[in-house]
């Protein structure tokens, strides 16, 4: 016993050595993440999801709103000057081409007290520390982008006004060759024109009967895409996500339109939209865009959304075997996490695809709120073709951030809390500590499943 004792102790030396000598990695990032928050509490288990020390106040924290403003506050650690680290981002923003230097500067709502700054700078640190700053700029300005440090480093949140260009780069969408990249945006935005003159901008008559029930069905969804949110149901942005929707549905007969995938759109619309609208999302109006504008927008996110459904295709065919296949998958993991959690759900009688169904259709869109929505995206994008088991580990983080309330719950009022859950005040606090619990899972266990078995 005290040989397995002495090993174990090694090999965990061993890892802490190994940690320490990738601090760039974003396993470390994660780790002084979830160190911070959890007090050096252990991992897996029960005391890690339900047990919190010194819970901060959120109260006096606003939502972030959807700016094209430079908004995030210089709060890092880095000894670098923020004269220096302005002069420094300012030289490379001009290689994103879509924002002048006036809406690239620090806004004046974000020269705060020291207080507000402490306070601000207590969530999404990882994203907004001016050293990644510097990290982004230097990736994204070569002449080929390393594609496997770009992950890396998204997978903690990208800059706002560097996500249009770092999303189509991670969804392999643009090149990462620079000199090829402007070429390959406009052919890919001319194919999408021919696109909606060849499905789109015909008659019904022209259609068959399937394919104007499926019009049909897309017109009556996109009224209630985001509904909370009140740029969504602006007639021009409907229109525009009936197109996209339709000839996707239309190139892809092998699944169609099914209904959630008009949520997977929204992400893509908000982001590529920044670069040409500015101020809260709210306040946004596509009446201003110039057609040529709303095409390159509508474009990109039908290539992007191609992308990101072709790494899943079987969660949209009949059936959707592939969303039932990682629901069977989250069943498992929670059960070896937290057993308590599963045992008492299954007594109850809640089978997961109640719930869990529609959290893999719509990739949580529905179930936080929509200001923390490219920030989980910009981790789902990074993971690449790995993406559908790795949500597997972020929905059960996910759900279990709720571990001790669900188990004192009945059936009827689990499935009263799961359909509405108490997300509408989270912040970045509470979205990183799902994503951090995430990966630490995924890194434990993905490559030993049988380790929780015992």
């Amino acid at each position: 016993m005290k040989n397995d004792d002495d090993n174990n102790n090694n090999k965990a030396e061993r890892s802490k050595d190994a940690a320490v000598g990738i601090p760039d990695s974003r396993f470390n990032q994660t780790l002084r993440n979830v160190q911070g928050l959890l007090k050096g509490r252990n991992i897996p288990g029960k005391i890690l999801l339900s047990q919190r020390v010194s819970s901060p106040d959120y109260s006096s924290l606003s939502s972030p709103t959807y700016t094209r403003s430079f908004s995030y506050s210089e709060t890092g650690t880095s000894g670098l000057t923020s004269e220096r680290i302005e002069k420094q981002a300012q030289s490379s923003r001009k290689s994103f081409g879509s924002l002048n230097d006036n809406k690239l500067k620090v806004s004046a709502s974000n020269v705060q007290s020291p207080s507000e700054e402490v306070q601000k700078s207590s969530f999404g640190a990882r994203a907004t520390d001016s050293a990644r700053i510097l990290k982004f700029t230097k990736v994204l300005s070569g002449t080929m982008v390393a594609l496997e440090k770009l992950r890396e480093l998204s997978w903690s949140g990208v800059p706002d006004y560097m996500r249009p260009t770092v999303w189509r780069l991670l969804l392999g969408y643009a090149p990462t060759n620079s000199d090829r990249r402007e070429g390959v945006l406009r052919r890919k935005r001319l194919e999408y024109l021919d696109y909606i003159s060849q499905y789109y901008d015909i008659p019904d008559a022209e259609r068959s009967d399937d394919e104007i029930n499926m019009l049909r069905q897309i017109a009556v969804d996109c009224p209630r895409t985001v509904p909370e949110v009140s740029f969504f149901q602006q007639e021009q942005v409907q229109k525009s996500l009936e197109r996209i929707l339709y000839t996707w549905a239309i190139r892809h007969p092998a699944s169609g339109y099914v209904q959630g995938i008009n949520d997977l759109v929204t992400p893509f619309l908000v982001v590529f939209l920044s670069e040409y609208l500015e101020g809260a999302i709210d306040n946004w109006s596509m009446s201003g865009l110039s057609s040529d504008q709303i095409s390159n927008v509508e474009a990109d996110c039908y290539w992007c959304l191609s992308k990101l459904l072709d790494g899943m295709q079987d969660h949209y065919t009949f059936a959707q075997p592939g969303i039932q296949r990682l629901v069977f998958k989250l069943k498992e993991l929670v059960r070896r996490i937290d057993d308590p959690v599963s045992s008492h759900m299954e007594e109850q009688g809640l089978e997961f695809l109640q719930f869990a169904f529609r959290w893999f259709n719509c990739l949580l869109i529905r179930e936080v709120p929509f200001h923390l929505v490219t920030r989980l995206w910009d981790t789902y994008l990074a993971e690449g073709d790995a993406l559908p088991d790795f949500l597997v580990y972020i929905f059960a983080s996910f759900l279990l951030t709720w571990s001790e309330q669900l188990q004192r719950l009945d059936f009827q009022e689990l499935v009263m809390f799961l359909q509405h859950l108490p997300t509408k005040n989270w912040t970045h606090q509470e979205l990183e500590m799902v994503l951090s619990r995430a990966f630490m899972w995924h890194s434990m266990f993905n490559s030993c499943p049988s380790h929780l078995a015992n």
